[in-house]
């Protein structure tokens, strides 16, 4: 268990932004997320990922799943751990970051960070932001000592994280709430 302290003191270390330029050439600003972004990364999860998951999993599946998975965690938000892409206007374009603990109760392992809720807003796939967030997340994980990644991915996100490194483990199936069930990929780096 973390101490208050010793969280306040990691997120003291982090820098308060930093701009960087996604593959595609676009220069975006990362930055820790904070409590009083909780509205506007909802709104980009509750927008996003319907639109980005409806290739791959079946609508009654995404009508139970949208309300447990496209939601705001202020627990990640709080964590220092969680980051921020914008544009050089501040539009919110990404999110992403890691918790030390697992989600969903699943057991921890000393020096693990668990990729969490990683997203590029819909309209802006494929310009390089997904990877820049999940690269300064791997990044800032690894000054906090984490040698090891583990991620459950979405079954449209596996692609995208073998890209960056990470090995597919297994399908697996994730139990949100009793009868729902939510397909998703294993990946390690």
């Amino acid at each position: 268990m973390q101490h208050l302290s010793d969280l306040n003191a990691f997120t003291a270390i982090l820098p308060r932004a930093t701009r960087v330029q996604t593959a595609s050439g676009q220069m975006i600003t990362l930055r820790v997320a904070r409590k009083r972004d909780y509205d506007a990364v909802d709104r980009l999860l509750s927008q996003s990922y319907p639109k980005m998951l409806a290739a791959d999993y079946a609508p009654s599946v995404l009508a139970l799943a949208m309300p447990k998975i496209a939601r705001a965690n202020m627990r990640l938000l709080r964590s220092g751990r969680y980051f921020l892409a914008e544009s050089e206007g501040g539009q919110l374009l990404g999110a992403g970051g890691y918790s030390i603990e697992a989600p969903g109760g699943r057991k921890s392992i000393p020096g693990t960070a668990h990729i969490r809720h990683v997203v590029a807003h819909h309209a802006h796939q494929g310009r390089g932001i997904g990877r820049a967030l999940l690269r300064h997340t791997l990044d800032q994980a690894a000054q906090e000592g984490i040698t090891r990644f583990d991620c459950l991915s979405t079954l449209n996100a596996e692609g995208f994280y073998q890209a960056i490194g990470f090995r597919r483990v297994g399908a697996v199936e994730l139990p949100l709430a009793p009868g729902i069930r939510f397909p998703a990929v294993q990946m390690q780096l």
